[in-house]
């Protein structure tokens, strides 16, 4: 008797093939940060990469896994270039190994390896540093000094002392002190004003990184890698909340543009908050997980300590899934007429 592949096997994929096309997806986005912020970020992708195959590696061989076929899937990698396009691409080398490393055994491994994970291993890493290291965590360069490749690598091995003058604030951190200091809006209002740093419409350079994102983004979609409601309700929900407050004080609150092109928006809705293992799984529980980190991620950027609130806002979220997904799980197939006919 031959046996035909289930319903719902929809196409021959695989855990390697799907990361594979993540990493692709984020190529213009690196390719929009390299050539906006400088190609420190380069470095920073190979030091974490480095350190998740090491941290990967040991783990396997301590629970004595095979392991070339999970080296070789591309998770680590993935999960270490979320890392690393999430701190300051000036960071100290060793906050991004510490950081992976952190994600890839504690986040991941000890709680079962790929696929057990109740949380996002990346959003844990940063997390975690901006905690713990609030000052280096903070160190973001200033887009109009472009520094030499070499002297970025001296800075970030520690070759070279770290100079104040090369960091500045982000438009998050502009907005953030803005919103802190003029009750009345006023200083709001003169920062979005300021072209040096707010730029066209979303912060000078970063409104190109969250192009990139998106563009991306929007590949995965139509690849069928992610579906369309966790990006979605993400931005729709940041849209919505940060419109209703932009029109009723436009001097004291930015537009939505703003926040969709600042901080870490893009990057969230379509490479974070839509993974599938620490995120929800039916389609009306992804619209609820989605909204609910866009909002959660605008409230903690405007009314929050933290400049940028995705982090958060998915960890939040995450501890959230389970139960939003036992709430909105379709009824099996004939259980509805079979409830019927017992009641008649």
């Amino acid at each position: 008797m031959m046996f035909a592949p289930a319903p719902f096997f929809l196409k021959d994929t695989s855990v390697g093939k799907v990361m594979t096309q993540v990493c692709l997806a984020l190529l213009p986005g690196i390719a929009a940060y390299v050539w906006q912020v400088g190609t420190a970020i380069v470095v920073q992708l190979l030091v974490a990469s480095l350190a998740a195959l090491l941290a990967e590696a040991a783990m396997l061989r301590v629970q004595k896994k095979p392991l070339g076929l999970f080296l070789t899937d591309g998770s680590a990698v993935v999960t270490a270039w979320l890392i690393a396009l999430t701190f300051p691409p000036l960071a100290p080398w060793w906050l991004v190994a510490t950081g992976t490393v952190f994600a890839i055994v504690i986040a991941k491994h000890l709680y079962g390896g790929l696929g057990q994970n109740p949380f996002n291993p990346a959003m844990v890493a940063f997390a975690v540093c901006i905690v713990a290291f609030p000052a280096l965590m903070s160190q973001w360069p200033n887009l109009g000094l472009q520094l030499p490749l070499r002297d970025q690598i001296d800075i970030i091995f520690g070759l070279a002392p770290r100079v104040d003058a090369l960091t500045g604030a982000t438009p998050l951190d502009a907005m953030k002190t803005a919103l802190k200091l003029g009750e009345d809006g006023s200083n709001v209002a003169r920062l979005l004003a300021n072209q040096e740093l707010y730029g066209n419409f979303a912060g000078r350079g970063w409104e190109w990184v969250a192009g990139g994102y998106l563009l991306g983004g929007l590949w995965l979609w139509w690849r069928r890698i992610i579906t369309w409601h966790v990006p979605l309700a993400f931005i729709g929900a940041l849209v919505a909340i940060s419109g209703i407050l932009w029109l009723h004080n436009p001097a004291q609150f930015a537009n939505p543009l703003f926040h969709l092109f600042s901080g870490g928006a893009m990057l969230g809705a379509f490479f974070i908050a839509t993974d599938p293992v620490s995120g929800c799984t039916t389609p009306r529980g992804k619209l609820i997980f989605g909204a609910g980190a866009g909002l959660l991620a605008y409230i903690i950027r405007v009314f929050g300590g933290y400049p940028d609130g995705v982090a958060f806002a998915v960890l939040l979220m995450n501890l959230c899934a389970p139960l939003i997904d036992l709430l909105c799980q379709p009824p099996v197939f004939g259980m509805k007429d079979a409830d019927k006919g017992d009641s008649a």
